[in-house]
């Protein structure tokens, strides 16, 4: 089975989020689960060089 395999179960306002972990804007490893009682705000954006 493959990581797309099963459809994604989609939240309802009020959820917990699912536990993840990215890599943040110095190459640091994040974690969700580190924030835990604390308001997160996740920001996505392309980079610089990219068209649009």
């Amino acid at each position: 089975m493959g990581l797309f395999s099963k459809k994604p179960k989609l939240l309802a306002p009020g959820d917990p989020a699912p536990d993840f972990s990215v890599l943040d804007h110095t190459g640091a490893k994040r974690a969700l689960a580190d924030f835990r009682g604390k308001r997160v705000l996740l920001w996505f954006y392309p980079k610089a060089d990219t068209p649009g």
